[in-house]
């Protein structure tokens, strides 16, 4: 059988020029960055590199990258680290709720702890309202945390609107760029953001590893202790292997990221084509116009998402609903019920696929050939 992958969201194959380069490292590059002889320095100039394109891929300053093991531990520390920091001025802070649990979960551990949350709503376009961010701020407002764009639907939110409505208020502002970073052109400055995160496995490099920029003028508490690393904002000895791939994989995507943005949008208007052509019924979810060309969440009338899913896999196409497995069912997913409701049946019904550079329109082509099998089959 043909397996075709359509889940990049959730995570993308390594990079043929990544795994070289990663076993050429692995194979010669073994000293401690810390160390001073000469196999510590090193391994220190490789990991000056690769802070230094990290910077410039956001066009930050070389002091501002802080490397971490994923988007899970850049956003853990930006909102502990920057929250606790500036917990005396005061104890409000706000996100969307269609965030990633990797950032969900530290803001309810937070509201546990006696800190005000204002969880922003959207509507069915997918796209938090910059009039409501202006309505919750206040005085005592301390931190604020909007993703760039969603993992489940695609969908770009405001930043540079938030951005600037944010200029002249104490709050602090993050954004979980896992998403955009290798689909979009990041610049930190024209987003107005003092924190990003950023992860590897998103872009063809390692899992594992990932960064957090963080504005120079910004103080956070730390949350890992032990040796002098990363400015003493994150202890421990670098995966410098894992930073050498995710250098390279920033590297390739330098140099292709035009030509993948192009790629994505082709795949993306093909399957749909192929969709119509076969007369299936379906809808985009969320506003078009505001998301990017590799993520896009289709809903299916009449389908159970659990079996579709499985039916799916069985023809060997790999898609997700976006959401948890729990217990053995499909829980709903939080995103789609923050735009439609907790009643409406596209919970239950609908299907995120994501493009990578691989996928060809021939594999659309086929895909809308299984899904039109499989609902046919369903329906009787």
């Amino acid at each position: 059988m043909t397996r075709i992958y359509l889940d990049h969201a959730a995570t993308t194959p390594v990079h043929p020029e990544v795994a070289h380069v990663m076993t050429e490292h692995l194979s010669n590059q073994y000293g401690n960055p810390s160390s001073i002889h000469h196999y510590g320095r090193e391994s220190k100039k490789l990991l000056d590199e690769a802070r230094n394109l990290m910077a410039s891929s956001i066009n930050a300053d070389f002091s501002s990258i802080i490397f971490t093991s994923g988007g899970t531990e850049a956003n853990n520390l930006a909102i502990f680290g920057s929250v606790y920091a500036r917990s005396n001025k005061g104890k409000h802070i706000i996100t969307s709720s269609i965030e990633h649990h990797a950032v969900l979960h530290p803001f309810e551990q937070l509201e546990a702890e006696g800190f005000e949350v204002t969880y922003l709503s959207v509507d069915p376009s997918g796209v938090i309202s910059v009039e409501d961010v202006q309505a919750a701020l206040r005085e005592d407002t301390i931190f604020v945390s909007v993703m760039t764009v969603n993992n489940e639907t695609g969908h770009r939110q405001p930043l540079e609107e938030i951005g600037e409505l944010l200029a002249d208020h104490q709050a602090v502002f993050h954004t979980d760029a896992v998403q955009a970073f290798g689909v979009e052109k990041i610049d930190v400055d024209a987003l107005r953001v003092d924190l990003l995160s950023v992860s590897s496995h998103k872009i063809y490099g390692p899992k594992g590893i990932g960064f957090l920029y963080k504005r120079n003028e910004v103080d956070l508490k730390r949350r890992v202790f032990g040796g002098e690393q990363e400015r003493k904002w994150r202890s421990g000895t670098e995966n410098t292997l894992a930073i050498e791939g995710f250098k390279q994989a920033v590297n390739v995507l330098k140099r292709d990221m035009g030509q993948r943005t192009e790629h994505y949008q082709k795949l993306t208007d093909t399957l749909l084509k192929e969709l119509d052509e076969r007369f299936i019924v379906y809808e985009v979810n969320g506003e078009d116009s505001k998301k990017v060309p590799n993520i896009m969440n289709i809903s299916f009338p009449g389908m159970d998402v659990e079996i579709f899913l499985m039916n799916l896999d069985l023809e060997g196409i790999a898609v997700s609903s976006g959401s948890a497995c729990t217990a053995g069912s499909i829980d709903p997913s939080h995103v789609l019920k923050a735009m439609y409701g907790e009643e409406d049946p596209k919970l239950r019904n609908s299907i995120r696929f994501s493009f990578g550079i691989d996928n060809t329109e021939e594999e659309m082509v086929v895909a809308a050939e299984k899904i039109k099998k499989i609902i046919e089959r369903l329906q009787g």
